[in-house]
């Protein structure tokens, strides 16, 4: 049985992620369902739009299905790691080259590859109940899905430390920083399901949503820490020299990931910022293919995941230590 649900009436292809028990976390028959169901709509002249929810109250979609890549990994199995990341990153392709107005309406969790299929997408509409993430450096990845291409062209700053540090950003914040390109309270959020799905125009439907409130991210602040150029080790030893009370709490963040993915991530979205998405989810599947290999992915999916005490045994576990060539090997340089 799918764990998507698909329909098509009055000219809108809607796509229900139906996973609720685990918070839509997408598998391979999700990834492989929707990438056929978008690929036969894009040439159904019966579909003008594509509409992507969720049936879950508490989630869009709260990532890719790690802990069944954390098994394959364990069992050895690289071909199942493979099929999976090709064919979920595959899908990001395919939306961010989509040939009809694509909408996502997050409501609740989008991380991860949440944001692989809503991001990449034309238009985004988030609520005050949204939580917007890029998570992986806690459990021995990195941001993909297309992340080290969009990551790079946020606002100075906010990429990299949206990368690094796996910080929570909210709905308003997410629309501030170009995640999302439209807001509405939770409570409208049906209401407007309902306007598109009756076929109303879309840019009205856009067009009637009252203004979001305004972001209290720190910009200036993130731009002065997060610098693109800049090292995981720079970014840390900046931190560190700082009394500011955020500046200790990025600090608590980065400590609790794996210093191998932070070196990583690093070089990713530095590499992202002057390449294509295709070069990019290219670069990230040779480095998912490589990192899921080693000790700290199976660790910090172990910790985060599975037996969820957050106190992973990483290796090496300061950054001062990670091997520079096992950093070129995972990146591909």
């Amino acid at each position: 049985m799918s764990s998507i649900r698909s329909t098509v009436a009055n000219g809108v292809g809607e796509i229900v992620l139906d996973r609720p028990s685990a918070l839509n976390a997408l598998d391979q028959s999700m990834i492989d369902d929707m990438f056929q169901v978008l690929q036969e709509w894009g040439d159904d002249d019966a579909v003008e739009l594509v509409l992507v929810t969720s049936s879950s109250p508490r989630a869009f979609c709260a990532g890719g299905d790690i802990r069944a890549i954390r098994e394959h990994a364990l069992a050895g199995d690289a071909e199942a790691i493979t099929r999976y990341f090709a064919g979920e990153y595959r899908l990001n392709q395919l939306i961010a080259e989509y040939p009809k107005p694509y909408v996502a309406l997050i409501d609740g969790a989008a991380m991860g590859g949440g944001l692989g299929i809503s991001v990449h997408g034309e238009i985004r509409v988030v609520t005050d109940k949204a939580l917007i993430a890029m998570p992986e450096t806690a459990i021995g990845f990195f941001p993909d899905v297309g992340a080290t291409y969009f990551l790079p062209r946020l606002p100075e700053g906010v990429g990299l430390w949206l990368g690094l540090t796996g910080a929570r950003i909210g709905g308003a914040d997410a629309l501030a920083v170009g995640l999302a390109t439209h807001y509405v309270a939770s409570e409208q959020l049906p209401a407007v399901a309902e306007r598109i799905r009756s076929g109303a125009p879309l840019i009205e439907v856009l067009g009637d949503l009252p203004p979001a409130p305004g972001s209290e991210l720190p910009l200036d602040k993130i731009a002065g820490y997060f610098e693109l150029d800049c090292a995981p080790s720079t970014i840390i030893g900046g931190l560190s020299g700082s009394a500011d009370e955020w500046a200790q709490e990025m600090l608590d963040l980065l400590s609790a990931a794996s210093p191998t993915s932070l070196a990583v991530t690093g070089e990713l979205i530095a590499a992202g910022a002057h390449s294509s998405l295709a070069q990019c989810l290219e670069r990230e599947l040779h480095a998912a293919e490589v990192i899921t290999a080693g000790h700290d992915f199976a660790e910090g999916v172990r910790s985060v995941l599975v037996d969820k005490d957050r106190n992973p045994a990483f290796e090496p576990d300061r950054l001062d230590d990670v091997d520079g060539a096992l950093v070129r090997r995972i990146v591909g340089d």
